[in-house]
């Protein structure tokens, strides 16, 4: 099993850059593919990013791609969120997920998912 935490998130205007953390605890933090998540008010949750167990493969959401950043720390636990540019659109709630197989784009193929965190981008 493995236990999620985001951090990060904040307000912000259009424009700005924010750095979204999730830190994992448990075991064998290299098996595990990692995704991000949004999901804004009265909006399902959607596919921002995911990123393979070693890191070397990566994939964005039309919406984020060349503005947002995945990246995995296996020394550390952790995966990162680089998000640049943001635009009001990129209000949401975002969340980390886990799963212990190749990376994916649906939300129902991850197992374990942290809290969330609040990212608000002004206009």
């Amino acid at each position: 099993q493995v236990q999620l935490v985001e951090s990060g998130g904040g307000l912000v205007q259009a424009g700005d850059s924010l750095r979204l953390s999730c830190a994992a605890s448990g075991r064998s933090f290299d098996r595990y593919a990692m995704g991000w998540f949004r999901q804004a008010p009265g909006k399902e949750r959607e596919f921002v990013a995911t990123i393979s167990r070693g890191g070397f493969s990566t994939a964005y959401s039309d919406s984020v791609k060349g503005r947002f950043t995945i990246s995995k720390d296996n020394a550390e636990n952790t995966v990162y969120l680089q998000m640049n540019s943001l635009r009001p659109e990129d209000t949401a709630v975002y969340y980390c997920a886990a799963r212990e197989s190749m990376t994916s784009s649906r939300s129902a193929a991850y197992d374990y998912w942290g809290q969330g965190t609040q990212v608000t981008v002004s206009s």
